[in-house]
């Protein structure tokens, strides 16, 4: 059955995925996206023209520039346009950038969650989805990572955050009755990746000279995920009204973080010069999802490897930021 979805964070990197898989099959998308500049909002202007290019004839998109913050702004979109599903992606992210601007991350993925919350409460939506991140268990002890854990250490305001927004979908849960599926993203990467990931670092050093951090040299495991995967998980859930849950999405196979550089290097073929640095007091040595959760809720299951989604990466970095380059 088609529906009618609100995705906030379309023009980014999960989001213009997530809406391109949308209108592949059929549904009507409104993507609401303020453009700001975390990264070059040129990147994210591509992510749209990209995605849209790919779809034709299928569903019907619309794109509202502006801010979850706005409530005047949402109440506007919520009364023009009878959502089925909310899919909430915007957010503030980066958990190392977050302890430079603590106020900022709150105000946009607290309050803006709330202002989003407040609209699907008031116009009666059947289901919301949230973007969290595998960075609220914090420097946990229970590995791998498993919903049950209480998740109330977390290292820096941006998982902070997103941990208070998961507590306050419970909220809305009790009071409203309100479906809400918190979605704990582990270590995304792939195709229109955004530029401070590791993956897109390591090409732009490769390629552009851009210095990047190789923290703790290294050693430290992290549960990548292809972009696809974490896409069809998101609208597994979209589909699926739960109540309220929090699910873990990764692939559940950690990989050493200079391991997965080592696949990004031999695909392009060169080096790169990462500097060593120490681990953040922010950073945690190994992240690990237990998914199955994930598999019994959403008929989740993984199928993309790291080096086949590294490679996925690596052509559609050829293809569009090597390329675009050579054009300037």
């Amino acid at each position: 059955m088609k529906k009618s979805i609100l995705v906030t964070g379309a023009a980014g990197f999960i989001g213009s995925n997530l809406t391109q898989v949308l209108l592949a099959r059929g549904d009507t998308v409104v993507g609401l996206d303020n453009l700001n500049d975390y990264y070059d909002p040129a990147r994210k202007a591509a992510n749209l023209a990209e995605m849209q290019g790919v779809v034709k004839g299928a569903g019907h998109f619309v794109f509202a520039k502006g801010d979850i913050r706005d409530r005047a702004l949402l109440a506007q979109l919520f009364a023009e346009h009878a959502f089925d599903v909310v899919i909430h992606l915007a957010a503030m992210a980066g958990v190392r950038a977050s302890i430079e601007d603590p106020h900022l991350y709150y105000d946009v993925n607290l309050i803006g969650t709330l202002n989003l919350l407040d609209a699907a409460r008031d116009h009666k939506v059947a289901n919301v989805v949230f973007a969290t991140t595998s960075s609220a268990y914090g420097n946990t002890e229970q590995v791998p990572f498993v919903e049950t854990d209480v998740a109330d250490r977390p290292l820096a305001p941006y998982p902070a955050s997103k941990r208070a927004a998961e507590m306050l979908g419970y909220t809305y849960h009790h009071l409203y009755g309100q479906n809400f599926t918190g979605l704990r993203f582990f270590t995304v990467y792939g195709p229109r990746g955004r530029p401070d990931m590791m993956a897109y670092k390591v090409l732009d050093n490769i390629f552009f000279g851009k210095d990047v951090p190789l923290y703790n040299n290294g050693q430290m495991y992290r549960d990548w995920t292809y972009v696809g995967d974490i896409v069809a998980g998101v609208v597994a859930a979209a589909d699926r009204p739960l109540g309220y849950e929090i699910i873990n999405l990764g692939r559940g196979e950690p990989i050493l973080l200079a391991d997965f550089v080592r696949v990004v290097e031999q695909l392009a073929g060169r080096s790169a010069r990462l500097v060593p640095t120490p681990m953040m007091d922010a950073d945690v040595a190994y992240t690990y999802a237990d998914i199955s959760k994930a598999r019994r809720l959403l008929d989740y299951t993984p199928h993309v490897s790291v080096q086949e989604g590294v490679t996925q990466f690596w052509q559609w970095y050829q293809q569009t930021i090597l390329q675009l380059s050579e054009k300037q």
